[in-house]
């Protein structure tokens, strides 16, 4: 009810039938670009791009369960992930690259990998990257809950022995990704990334952490760093049995023992919970803070 719809030259009409996230996503993102010294004048027909870390909005299966006796344009592309990307782009004139990214929990961070990747390939001046999570229904907590994802008691409890799953969380994120040479107080400039893929593991959900410690191993390639040089990791971290202590595991594996004793490990997820694709970003932005 907050939304400045005019702001964005959209139709009271069609802001009530928009995804949530996609209002959120309007105002992050402009919010990021105008901290990094660009206006909404100066976005039109540049070649900013535009890269959205979201996974399956639960506004679908609301408009699903509950559907719009109005029907419109609008309603078609209201709950739509590429629309949800198109829609920033559409609404600041944006002409780079623009793409909706859904690696479930890693969605934000391959998100802002993409961008990096994006800008220092030439394909555009800057990257916008962004994620964003509602929780609209109950059905998909429900089942996760089931098949004992979920925390019992309602905290995630990252490197804890008593860890015994996570606690869903809401949250939107976004920063700007530019060349090393521009600055703002919401740019970004990574000097390394990489993204992998576990490949085969004991099943769908479970991790493996030789292919976490290659994935380490890659970004440090990739930045010109030697483990020796790093001081401190933002872990994934969920709060899991499994997947905290194979995480751990891997940075052994990476650094060694007796480095990785020294490094500062920490997961905002002890904090804010599991936001799911913007987990990434939030720890980010924690790193961010403690710097």
């Amino acid at each position: 009810d907050r939304f400045d719809n005019r702001m964005f030259s959209i139709s009271p009409a069609e802001a009530r039938s928009m995804d949530p996230q996609q209002r959120m996503l309007l105002e992050i993102g402009y919010t990021a670009l105008h901290g990094s010294m660009l206006c909404k004048a100066q976005l039109l027909g540049s070649p900013v791009g535009y890269f959205l870390g979201i996974e399956r909005p639960d506004w679908a299966l609301r408009s699903a369960l509950a559907p719009d006796t109005k029907v419109t344009a609008y309603t078609v592309t209201a709950d739509t992930i590429s629309v949800a990307c198109g829609r920033v782009s559409f609404s600041l004139g944006l002409h780079g690259p623009c793409m909706s990214t859904d690696t479930a929990c890693a969605s934000g961070l391959v998100a802002m990998h993409t961008a990096a990747r994006s800008v220092r390939g030439g394909e555009c001046s800057s990257g916008l990257a962004s994620a964003v999570t509602l929780k609209l229904m109950p059905q998909v907590t429900l089942a996760a809950a089931t098949v004992g994802m979920l925390s019992l008691d309602g905290r995630c409890k990252t490197l804890d022995k008593r860890a015994n799953g996570y606690v869903r969380a809401e949250g939107a994120a976004a920063l700007v990704v530019r060349s090393s040479i521009a600055g703002g107080s919401q740019t970004m400039a990574l000097c390394g990334s990489a993204v992998r893929q576990d490949g085969r593991s004991a099943s769908l959900t479970a991790p493996n952490g030789s292919a976490q410690r290659l994935l380490v191993l890659g970004a440090l390639e990739g930045a010109a760093l030697a483990p020796q040089s790093i001081a401190g990791v933002e872990l994934h971290g969920t709060g899991t049995p499994l997947g905290d202590p194979t995480e751990v595991g891997a940075l052994v594996g990476v650094f060694g023992p007796a480095r990785s004793a020294s490094l500062a490990v920490s997961a905002a997820k002890g904090n804010v919970g599991h936001s799911e694709p913007v987990s990434g970003l939030l720890g980010l932005a924690k790193v961010e803070l403690q710097l």
